[in-house]
């Protein structure tokens, strides 16, 4: 079945604050091989989620479809946390991380439903413009990216490899 089609009736999906009672999810998540293969040692992304999950700076959101929770996404100003990559963004971009933790929910829309409603909901809150930088390798990533309407800028190599910056601008401001 293909989620994206425009004809199927409204899907639920919902966003809610991670907690640190949603750690042993997202370290299990974080395990499977296709989110290792993107996001890297499991052990150091967990501590880093850690982190995350009590800073107010950070928006660590456990996503659910039909209360069935299934991916893990993060929200945050571009230049909160500096990487030269980001520099170039305007002030108040909002920069995003997001994965699929459940195999069976990857590769069927999922992500372009979940993205297109948080990325609508930043717009709504304000932000300017969102960024993203998946790794140029990551093809499955990107594209879902673009379908939503990211557009792919400049290749970076960061401390943690190379990532490909792509931005979204509000859609009043999208190029047809």
């Amino acid at each position: 079945m293909n989620l994206v089609n425009e004809r199927i009736a409204p899907i639920k999906y919902s966003f809610r604050r991670a907690t640190p009672n949603d750690l042993p999810m997202i370290g299990r998540w974080l395990h499977v091989p296709e989110v290792v293969r993107w996001w890297g040692d499991p052990d150091e992304q967990i501590e880093l989620i850690s982190e995350d999950v009590e800073l107010a700076e950070m928006a660590t959101l456990i996503v659910s479809y039909r209360n069935r929770p299934f991916a893990f996404a993060q929200h945050y100003d571009a230049h909160q946390w500096p990487q030269a990559h980001f520099d170039p963004l305007p002030e108040n971009t909002r920069c995003l991380d997001a994965f699929i933790g459940v195999p069976d929910m990857m590769g069927c829309g999922h992500g372009q439903m979940f993205l297109k409603m948080l990325t609508a909901q930043l717009f709504e809150r304000g932000a300017p413009l969102i960024g993203i930088d998946p790794d140029p390798e990551n093809e499955r990533a990107i594209r879902c990216y673009e379908a939503i309407g990211f557009v792919a800028g400049r290749e970076y190599e960061t401390a943690k490899g190379p990532c490909l910056l792509m931005t979204l601008s509000p859609p009043d401001k999208r190029s047809s």
